[in-house]
């Protein structure tokens, strides 16, 4: 790059020395660990910003700061790319390249080679923005990500604490301004205003059914609630009530603490602060609102998810009716993308009754978004909640052109063209998807418990085995079978095929020496039989 460059970079990393014995990797939700092990990563990462700035002449760049759903010790780092999605994958092996160079000389030679790979030129302007959430160690995280743009040259701001899908949001925003395709203000409130004129538009001559209590894990999802509410229209205004609970920021070991989504979702029970009450609604943000499922308790007393994979399905189903009530059913064809671990029920229920499109992917948010690319509209949802809608270019052209021939028609147009801009397109987003659930609910007329009757779950059963090595068992067919060991799978089939209903797939873990068996059946007794029995096979592979 430049002399200049090269001793500004080594200054700046002598201030951020590497631990030693420790070994790094970029995955899907970046770098994530515990938080003392992380400066000389985000300082790494703020380089490997600025690069991918330049390589893309000068767009905007984002870096988030978080660790989601894990416990309050830790943090993480993770890159945004221009239009609002994840890094680029090709480009997940530089990030893990340079947070392992051993020396300062070490991390210029890498960063030279990425330069040169790209032919990237340090005269063109780098342009970043970034953003934490409410952990502890995020302020003294920041401080490691800015000298290493200052080191740089890199143009940045900063944007305080938001929800990791504000940071997407405002990124696109960015690099959208002045373009046909300009996504919104890039600003918080910008966020807030899209949102808000969305739902009014969308819920025109509906009503609310009573309250949503929402978890807010005691993560940033709290106060940027409390925020987007204050736009919204007031329940004696006929708005949605939302009741916020676990929203204490100021306490940080309570973060993810017996609340929020991944608690409820691991836990299958309401987060014990909950007291509640049969038939209401409820729903659980994760720390950094990427991720909601909703629930309620039945009037029996048992515990009821809602989880990514029910949001999926009621999505598709609406959407799928509102482009058919529209007049456009022949012009946008919808879409839903699933993983191995969606539910087999789940699956036949949008293939047989909503006669829709399936499409599954390797498990990882970046598989699901791309395969919901290639819909008009694609829907996807991992099963922890993390998920949205993508509308393509041509179906938002079909839908902006598109002459309504009926009152009928000009209503569901104005609602579907309500929802491009309700649902935040860049990634998986609680707050987003919090409102789009309300609004359909509203719009069917729907109590939890009717959503939840719309098909039954097979049971279902996730063992976790302990192998030598895991990078033994290989994995072909979006993950659902094995390629290696070679006698595997002829036995898992053999044993599938005893089963009524009865699907398992084992795939390696992607952070230790594990494999994780899923298994389906129709009964729970079977359920965890056909677990058992592949797992003992999985096992006695990986010894």
């Amino acid at each position: 790059m430049s002399a200049v460059f090269d001793q500004a970079i080594i200054a700046g990393s002598s201030r951020f020395p590497k631990p030693a014995n420790k070994t790094f990797q970029y995955g899907t939700a970046g770098f994530r660990m515990k938080a003392d092990l992380l400066d000389s990563v985000v300082f790494r990462v703020g380089l490997l910003a600025a690069l991918r700035s330049r390589k893309m002449s000068g767009q905007v760049v984002g870096v988030m700061i978080t660790a989601s759903h894990n416990p309050p010790d830790d943090n993480g780092v993770k890159l945004v790319d221009p239009m609002g999605e994840m890094l680029e994958g090709s480009w997940e092996i530089y990030a893990t390249q340079l947070a392992n160079a051993a020396s300062e000389q070490d991390l210029l030679k890498i960063h030279y080679g990425i330069a040169e790979a790209f032919q990237i030129q340090p005269q063109t302007k780098a342009k970043v923005v970034f953003a934490r959430d409410t952990r502890a160690s995020g302020s003294r995280l920041v401080s490691a990500l800015v000298e290493a743009l200052q080191v740089t040259e890199t143009e940045y701001s900063d944007y305080k604490l938001l929800t990791t899908p504000q940071l997407h949001y405002i990124t696109r925003c960015l690099n959208t301004q002045a373009t046909p395709f300009e996504y919104g203000v890039p600003s918080e409130q910008g966020y807030y205003e899209k949102i808000a004129a969305a739902l009014k538009t969308a819920m025109k001559g509906r009503k609310f059914n009573g309250p949503v209590t929402v978890d807010c894990a005691n993560g940033v999802g709290g106060p940027k609630l409390r925020e987007l509410m204050k736009y919204l229209h007031s329940p004696t205004e006929g708005g949605i009530e939302i009741k916020v609970v676990n929203d204490d920021i100021i306490t940080p070991e309570r973060l993810n603490h017996q609340c929020g989504a991944d608690y409820v979702k691991t836990n299958q029970r309401a987060p014990p602060s909950l007291q509640a009450t049969p038939l209401a609604r409820y729903a659980s943000l994760d720390g950094d609102a990427d991720r909601i499922v909703y629930y309620f308790v039945g009037s029996d007393g048992v515990f009821r998810l809602l989880d990514g994979d029910r949001i999926a399905t009621l999505a598709a189903s609406f959407i799928g009716d509102l482009a058919k009530s529209a007049g456009l059913s022949e012009k946008i064809k919808v879409g839903v993308v699933q993983t191995a671990y969606a539910n087999g029920a789940s699956t036949a229920y949008v293939t047989q009754d909503l006669k829709l499109p399936v499409v599954c992917t390797p498990t990882g948010v970046k598989h699901l978004h791309h395969a919901a690319t290639k819909f008009d509209v694609g829907v996807y949802f991992e099963a922890n909640g993390h998920g949205t809608i993508v509308f393509s270019d041509v179906a938002l052209k079909r839908i902006a052109k598109y002459e309504p021939q009926s009152p009928a028609q000009s209503t569901a147009l104005e609602t579907l063209k309500a929802l491009t801009s309700l649902i935040n397109q860049t990634v998986g987003d609680a707050l987003s998807d919090l409102l789009l659930v309300e609004v359909i609910l509203a719009h069917k007329g729907w109590s939890p418990k009717e959503w939840a009757s719309t098909y039954v779950d097979l049971p279902n059963r996730l063992v976790r085995v302990e192998v030598a090595d895991r990078n033994i068992f290989k994995t072909y067919d979006a993950e659902r079978k094995l390629e290696s060991p070679t006698d595997v799978q002829p036995r898992i089939d053999a044993l599938v095929g005893k089963f009524k209903n009865g699907r398992s797939f084992a795939r390696a873990s992607g952070t230790e020496d594990a494999v994780r068996v899923y298994a389906e059946a129709a009964t729970r007794s079977e359920t965890e039989d056909l677990a058992q029995k592949v797992a003992s096979i999985v096992k006695q592979a990986g010894i």
